[in-house]
């Protein structure tokens, strides 16, 4: 077994830089925290404050998961203006999840994300009524925003319909950023319609960056980036959706016996 050195050079050195750590050689200097006020009042403010969100988190009562044994599929609304890429996220996203090609969107397109996760996308055109519906019964709302032209009208109006209908979880995702010549300017655009996001929703609100198309589609790391998270994104039930309950029917059969 190694021995650990008690005589000479190192050794003495090591035994001044405990005595040093611990205040004096003797050790009775040492700042004993429980004895001795706080050094820094920032930083016990914000030790006050974490303690206090610890308190309140094991105050709070644990949300019951009333979900049956096969849950429904979470609805996907991807949202925005005309001629901004909604289509070509679906059809991006249907291509990682299942492998198939899409050559075009008909309706809503339920898919298996994993082992106990169904996704139904829901392409929301522009239109005041269909973006209220969409609002009623989306579980995830991909907020798809033209990078190179900015925030359109139809982003903000959608953003308000959600505030009054119990706010469901909301992704931005930003297209056609392959149109800036320089990488400067790139990262300025970026950074402010980051802070213009989060302006709108909450700050760190997840925002994600599709650039450069391989046939047709957006190329697969960032598609990947933007799948992984919805496959592994949290619902909590919200209190104003459970009194105001909406459902989406993607079909129906009738099943009445012929005779």
């Amino acid at each position: 077994a190694h021995r650990k050195q008690k005589s000479g050079t190192k050794a003495t050195k090591k035994k001044a830089k405990k005595d040093k750590k611990r205040g004096g050689s003797d050790g009775a200097q040492g700042n004993n925290r429980k004895a001795f006020i706080f050094k820094s009042a920032v930083r016990a403010k914000k030790g006050r404050l974490i303690a206090a969100e610890k308190e309140q988190r094991r105050m709070h009562v644990p949300v019951v998961d009333r979900a049956p044994e096969e849950p429904p599929p979470f609805v996907v609304l991807v949202q925005g203006p005309p001629k901004v890429g909604k289509t070509t996220i679906i059809k991006s996203l249907v291509k990682h999840y299942t492998k198939h090609n899409l050559s075009d969107i008909k309706g809503p397109i339920t898919l298996i994300s994993g082992k106990k996760r169904r996704l139904t996308f829901v392409e929301c055109s522009s239109d005041l009524n269909v973006m209220m519906d969409g609002a009623k019964y989306a579980d995830l709302v991909l907020l798809v925003v033209d990078g190179s032209f900015g925030f359109e009208m139809e982003t903000f109006e959608f953003l308000n319909m959600l505030q009054v209908h119990g706010f469901p979880k909301v992704m931005g995702v930003l297209t056609h950023l392959d149109d800036f010549d320089k990488p400067s300017i790139l990262k300025k655009t970026k950074k402010k319609l980051k802070h213009r996001f989060w302006t709108e929703i909450y700050d760190g609100a997840k925002l994600f960056y599709l650039s450069g198309m391989v046939h047709g589609r957006y190329n697969k790391r960032d598609t990947l980036n933007l799948a992984r998270f919805i496959s592994i994104a949290k619902f909590r039930p919200l209190t104003w959706r459970l009194t105001h309950p909406y459902l989406l029917a993607d079909r129906f059969e009738d099943v009445t016996p012929e005779e």
